[in-house]
């Protein structure tokens, strides 16, 4: 399938599946709580499916626009109620059922992530062992004493059994705290403590490899540069590559693993590469024009695929698996950590302390959500449950239309004892809607700042 087609339908998917969960939380609590709910839609705008249950008379709707989904209530501010309905709308509860139903929404996106996490934790996560293969010089790590060949055991105590969870504490670290304390067991078996002086290293959210920064590279093996399988009518194969050639340099440059080639090709769209290649015990040196990628045109490639190499892979690599008790506590562990790690990451954005290249906009999803998917079921469900974070993250933001901003009307009215006037509320509602298209036009603007490679 085109990559392009299938970033689409994943992207339609994740934000079909997140959506749902959002709006069922509304859903599910005001029907418990005697609300009554006139339409349940994900999506807005024509619908594209509706059914109305003869049960209760309320209409389920797929709608056109996928961005978004909501569930009406029945509500005197919005349309005339039957006497005999009164106690049934919206407008009518008090006001911790209000607070209820509208905290629901996020509540559920946290739920649907511990979910998630609790499934990955059960399949069973692989990782890079966290075992230092590089410490880079004049780096923090370096500064702190690592030493290659240290086997990370904890990152402020919380225990690393894999690489990734070694970056991802050093990440949440950085937020802010100026010194993260990182325990090693040294090539002697000695335990140690290093602490990372994290204060002048400035955003690690905003490099493409935020341990690189820190100054750790992990142990991985090193793989070949050569040619496993060709993209038919790709640029690889029109300029003479062939399955089976050792690439050995290109450009000049002398390459000795895969992922060295792969960066230098990324780093060249539309450029004329000369590479040196070994093929049959000869030496050839064949040029042709890179391509780049649509969804990212800074980004370049050539349609061709490396030797399978997952025997050397398995050395090197840790599988994370837990049973269902053990799991869903990691899980939940794992959703605060992440949650905590997105609510100070968009507070520093708001505040100018973080790059706003951080947001992701339908663009970076879309090919965030396409490339999980390839990489099987556990990538995937990874994704959808930090987009689901950051989705009720985003939702309890102060703004009136966010569920954040009615939870700041209701707190309003829990210390004055009185709703804000209609008039206000409106007024709010208004200053909201401005503030939401800003700010996703700033996503959009950032997406496309990359697509533009600006």
């Amino acid at each position: 399938m085109d990559s392009f087609l299938f970033a689409t339908f994943a992207f339609v998917v994740t934000l079909g599946i997140l959506i749902t969960a959002h709006e069922y939380g509304h859903f599910w609590v005001a029907r418990r709580l005697g609300v009554k709910v006139l339409c349940f839609s994900i999506g807005f705008g024509k619908p594209l499916w509706s059914r109305i249950s003869p049960v209760d008379g309320t209409e389920y709707r797929v709608a056109v626009i996928p961005f978004g989904g909501y569930v009406k209530m029945l509500d005197e501010r919005e349309a005339p109620v039957p006497e005999e309905e009164l106690s049934q709308a919206f407008n009518r509860q008090t006001l911790p059922v209000r607070t209820a139903i509208v905290a629901a929404g996020p509540i559920a996106n946290f739920i649907f992530a511990i979910l998630a996490f609790w499934l990955v934790a059960m399949l069973g996560e692989t990782g890079l062992k966290p075992i230092v293969e590089e410490v880079k010089p004049d780096s923090i790590a370096y500064s702190a004493g690592f030493q290659v060949d240290d086997r990370v055991l904890a990152v402020d105590q919380k225990e690393t059994p894999s690489w990734e969870r070694v970056a991802f504490g050093i990440l949440a670290a950085s937020m802010d705290r100026d010194e993260v304390s990182v325990r090693v067991e040294d090539v002697r078996g000695m335990e140690r403590v290093r602490l990372l002086q994290l204060a002048d290293i400035g955003d690690l959210m905003d490099v493409d490899d935020p341990m690189a920064k820190v100054g750790l590279l992990p142990r991985r093996p090193v793989i070949p540069p050569i040619i496993g399988e060709l993209v038919t009518g790709g640029a690889a194969e029109r300029g003479g590559l062939k399955v089976g050639d050792h690439i050995v340099g290109v450009d000049g440059q002398a390459l000795n693993d895969w992922r060295e080639l792969v960066r230098y090709i990324q780093q060249h769209p539309n450029t004329i590469v000369d590479f040196e290649v070994e093929r049959a015990g000869e030496r050839l040196t064949i040029s042709l024009r890179t391509a780049a990628k649509k969804e990212d045109p800074s980004v370049g490639y050539v349609g061709a695929g490396v030797r399978n190499y997952d025997h050397l892979l398995e050395q090197y690599q840790v599988t994370v698996q837990l049973g269902p008790i053990e799991a869903l506590s990691a899980s939940v562990e794992k959703t605060v950590g992440l949650s905590w790690l997105i609510i100070k990451m968009t507070g520093q954005m708001l505040t100018g302390n973080a790059s706003v290249n951080n947001l992701g906009g339908p663009v970076t999803i879309a090919k965030a959500a396409g490339e999980t998917a390839n990489y099987g079921l556990v990538s995937f469900l990874r994704f959808l449950a930090g987009l689901s974070i950051s989705l009720a993250v985003l939702n309890l933001l102060p703004i009136p239309i966010l569920d954040g901003g009615h939870l700041l009307f209701f707190a309003i009215e829990a210390i004055k004892g009185s709703p804000l006037s209609e008039r206000l509320q409106a007024e709010g509602q208004r200053i909201g809607m401005i503030l939401l298209l800003m700010l996703m036009g700033l996503a959009f603007f950032v997406d496309f700042s990359r697509l533009l490679g600006s």
